[in-house]
């Protein structure tokens, strides 16, 4: 007979990004895994597998969470330039506050892997074609209702945007200033006025 699961599956994998999160996929060893996790190292691979695998889920979860959090607000948008200011104020509350120098899980990780290893290459080009494709929906709708320039293409206005927007998370890395965070945001924005 099959052993329930004691465990949220969920609520682990919340924890495994926390944990690849702060330390990257080289920085962690399973027994570190194992321990931040709370769970029997046979749990873990029986529920998960491997690191690798735990990885990517972990990887594909928060871009669920993160990015379909963001993807949504940008499709509910009325006032398009203030969700994007939001948005971008948002991730300096982060790099400044209590994330201070964790940056963006998704972005650390292409910088770590991507290069070497394509499925985890695949899973952040997946992400940024969402985020995009998020933002691109929403400068359409800006431009239609004239709160957003129309000088460029939406499209090119959103890989614009993703761009920065991934900058500064890794800016947010390296003890930020947040006289340059706001002026990066400044200028930013600025790029979508009519």
């Amino acid at each position: 007979m099959a052993r329930t699961k004691e465990f949220n599956e969920d609520q682990v994998l919340d924890k495994a990004v926390d944990l690849f999160w702060h330390k990257g996929y080289n920085g962690i060893s399973a027994q570190e895994i194992v321990d931040g996790l709370g769970l029997s190292r046979s749990s873990l691979y029986d529920t998960y597998g491997d690191k690798r695998t735990l990885f990517i889920r972990s990887l594909k979860r928060y871009r669920v969470r993160e990015t379909g959090g963001m993807i949504t607000l940008l499709d509910e948008a009325a006032d398009v330039k203030k969700v994007i200011r939001n948005i971008f104020q948002a991730s300096v509350r982060d790099c400044l506050g209590a994330k201070l120098g964790m940056g963006c899980f998704i972005v650390n990780s292409g910088i770590e892997l991507a290069p070497h290893d394509d499925e985890i290459a695949d899973i952040i080009k997946e992400g940024r074609l969402a985020m995009e494709d998020g933002f691109c929906r929403a400068l359409q709708r800006g431009q239609e209702n004239g709160q957003v320039s129309d000088r460029q293409p939406a499209s090119a206005y959103a890989a614009f945007l993703v761009n920065s927007l991934w900058g500064l998370k890794t800016y947010g890395k390296s003890q930020p200033d947040k006289k340059v965070v706001d002026e990066t945001i400044r200028i930013t924005l600025s790029v979508l006025e009519p």
